[in-house]
């Protein structure tokens, strides 16, 4: 059996025959943030399911392609929805399109999510840059033995997210009148939505918004040596004592709104990076 490295060889071999170019971002499409790609100038689009160890997207409103083309002036891969471990992936084939944008080149991962807040002071729409995570998946995408061509074997985790990402789309977002907060993801496995209990949980250990992806990515991303930004986009509000049951087509419509608002901020991220 092909170990991982010799997988992502393989993949970015056949991405290279489409398109040959050094992206300097790979970015990662949530639920309902697929309209980003909309800005991108397309040179080639490849579904998932052609490309070699791709795991093709189940969820909802995730098209599963994988995009090449431009961003801002700068050549870059985004995909175009994820995978998640409630479809029945491993971490290491869901993180296998990280390790692959590492590979043909990149040293940014831009990561995106829909999440649930629970943060009193977060709403409907809002958009929090991730400042730190905590992973309750219940898997790590680096167990196994470790090949240290992809990275060390106990990468640290102090600063996973970039500051000075950050601070740069806070600043974007300052000067768009967009209203963004820096907080906490928690990761959870899914695919079913929490129970008033678990929010009280979640929220009792620090975190402020919680979703079902990302946290593998990052982790991934961190070991190969990327410099990470990550976006939630707050689709419903998660509090124990007024919740409410969860409609997963509003969630995504939620997400198609605030679209606009992450393609700016993502915009100005890019920018800094010419």
């Amino acid at each position: 059996m092909q170990g991982i490295y010799e997988k992502v060889q393989e993949t970015v071999a056949f991405i290279r025959k489409q398109w040959d170019h050094t992206p300097k971002a790979g970015i990662i499409l949530g639920t309902g943030l697929g309209p980003l790609v909309e800005q991108i100038k397309v040179d080639v689009a490849l579904d998932y399911g052609d490309v070699p160890n791709f795991a093709k997207s189940t969820a909802l409103s995730h098209r599963g392609r994988l995009v090449c083309g431009h961003l801002n002036g700068l050549p870059v891969l985004a995909m175009e929805g994820r995978q998640h471990m409630y479809e029945g992936y491993s971490l290491q084939e869901i993180t296998l399109p990280v390790r692959v944008m590492r590979a043909m080149g990149s040293d940014l991962l831009v990561v995106s999510n829909a999440c649930g807040g629970m943060n009193p002071y977060y709403r409907c729409g809002d958009i929090m840059l991730i400042d730190d995570h905590i992973n309750l998946m219940g898997d790590n995408p680096l167990i196994g033995i470790n090949d240290d061509r992809l990275g060390p074997r106990f990468p640290d985790m102090s600063q996973p997210y970039c500051h000075k990402l950050i601070d740069r789309a806070l600043s974007v977002a300052r000067a768009n009148d967009i209203v963004a907060h820096k907080g906490v993801f928690v990761a959870v496995a899914g695919p079913n939505l929490e129970t008033r209990a678990e929010y009280r949980f979640l929220r009792t250990i620090g975190a402020d918004v919680v979703g079902m992806s990302t946290v593998p990515e990052v982790v991934v991303a961190v070991h190969a040596g990327m410099r990470v930004v990550g976006f939630s986009i707050i689709t419903d509000m998660c509090f124990p004592d007024s919740l409410q049951p969860a409609d997963p087509h509003e969630i995504v419509k939620i997400a198609n709104a605030a679209a606009p608002n992450l393609t700016k901020l993502v915009m100005g991220v890019l920018e800094g990076e010419k």
